[in-house]
């Protein structure tokens, strides 16, 4: 059964619509390129191409790729300076995506006090 027809999978998406926003976010970081870019401008402020694919075999063509999905993703923006291009990060959606594995972990407690409180009885 696929999860468009899973009337689970159906439910919950009713039941949780934050997810859909968080989903874009953790497919963006879902790989170790884009996630590796990420690191990189949490630590160095904005950062140009150039900089970003320096002591790397990845091509500036590739980063640019990444770094697009990156915001699309809302992850990551752009800043014109001058001639050159600067990508920085943009910390608000992460921030949404914590927010959404906050919410997920307060369910899985519940559930967890759930278990424990039905095996004590």
């Amino acid at each position: 059964m696929s999860p468009r027809t899973n009337p689970s999978v159906r439910g919950a998406n009713a039941k949780y619509p934050w997810l859909r926003k968080a989903v874009p976010i953790f497919a963006a970081l879902g790989d170790e390129t884009r996630l590796r870019l990420i690191a990189l401008l949490c630590t160095g402020g904005a950062l140009s191409i150039a900089q970003l694919t320096s002591d790397t075999d990845i091509t500036r063509q590739a980063v640019t790729k990444h770094l697009q999905v990156l915001a699309d993703a809302g992850l990551v923006r752009d800043i014109r300076q001058g001639r050159e291009r600067l990508w920085e990060f943009e910390p608000t959606r992460l921030e949404e995506a914590q927010r959404s594995l906050d919410a997920i972990a307060a369910q899985w407690d519940q559930a967890l006090g759930r278990l424990k409180a039905a095996l004590e009885k």
